[in-house]
């Protein structure tokens, strides 16, 4: 690891978020035991507090689950990712509200030419979040995995987009059900979830993540941009966090994304966000709970550009 990069690990082994310094230490240094250090902490980190603030009897936080960017469904997926405790009944009551919404009788997925068109990100997110919290043994999680494997296009990806031919996915829609997939799979062992995931994964992979099939164009420059949270949007930098995880980020295919993951770094080891989703309080449309970090270096791209890197095998 070279001095730019230990300078960077330094700086987030000194964040005031127990679970980032967590997920440095296991994730980054690999040193688990280190982590497991850390785990008690974790809820009384202060984007951890704020996420699960305001919450009510319901589980839920005084708006529709999807209300972005203050809704359970979100939130949810944040506790997730600054590895809120399996099983933490906050978390488990906010994931209860989200699930009796996805799996309502009243939720209708329209088919068009023998395709559904579904929002698939919204349940690939909540597949995930519920897998994280253990979760998968809920009937209702099980219910998720299988109607994503049932609405997957050809290609290997999801559009809900009724207009589509049927010939390409959306990689904004694809994106978290092969991550969720994922998790279904190391929680139950599912076959059919590992292979919808793995061929989600060669969706991206075969256009190198951000490149089109025929001549290698860029196919939107707004995804060599880091931004966090991703929420539903797609780029590199989520993409190839997520195909880690899959075991696939040294894939020869994902070699364009992390050149360009190493170009944006700064002198000093960090990343920092091109932009964010921000709005701030008492904006009611989009706003956060949480301030991420809007313009100087950010801890949770710092955080994935090395995770990403070091599973790449780009770190050392």
């Amino acid at each position: 690891m070279d001095a730019p990069a230990q300078a960077a690990v330094g700086w987030l082994l000194n964040s005031a978020e127990p679970a980032i310094r967590l997920l440095t230490r296991r994730d980054v240094l690999g040193d688990a035991a280190a982590a497991d250090a850390e785990a008690g902490a974790v809820l009384s980190g202060p984007k951890v507090v704020a996420l699960l603030s305001g919450q009510h009897a319901d589980g839920g936080f005084g708006v529709h689950p999807y209300r972005k960017w203050t809704g359970a469904h979100w939130r949810l997926v944040s506790l997730a990712e600054l590895a809120i405790p399996a099983g933490e009944p906050r978390a488990v009551a906010a994931a209860d509200q989200v699930l009796t919404w996805l799996t309502s009788p009243d939720r209708r997925i329209p088919v068009t030419a023998g395709l559904a068109r579904a929002h698939a990100s919204v349940d690939g997110n909540a597949l995930a979040a519920c897998c994280r919290l253990g979760l998968a043994d809920d009937p209702r999680v099980g219910h998720l995995a299988a109607a994503l494997i049932g609405w997957q296009w050809p290609d290997g990806g999801w559009n809900c987009d009724p207009a589509a031919t049927g010939r390409r996915s959306s990689f904004h829609e694809s994106l978290a059900p092969a991550w969720g997939l994922h998790e279904y799979w190391l929680a139950t062992g599912d076959a059919a979830a590992m292979a919808a995931a793995g061929r989600a994964a060669e969706l991206f992979l075969d256009h190198r993540l951000f490149r089109s099939l025929d001549g290698g164009e860029i196919i939107d420059r707004g995804w060599l941009s880091p931004r966090y949270p991703p929420y539903w949007h797609y780029d590199i930098w989520q993409a190839l966090l997520v195909l880690s995880r899959l075991g696939q980020a040294g894939d020869p295919r994902a070699g364009d994304a992390l050149d360009e993951v190493q170009r944006r770094r700064l002198p000093d080891g960090r990343w920092r966000p091109a932009g964010s989703w921000w709005r701030a309080p008492p904006s009611t449309t989009a706003a956060e709970v949480v301030d991420w970090g809007r313009a100087g270096p950010h801890e949770m791209i710092t955080l994935n550009a090395l995770r990403v890197l070091r599973a790449a095998g780009r770190l050392d």
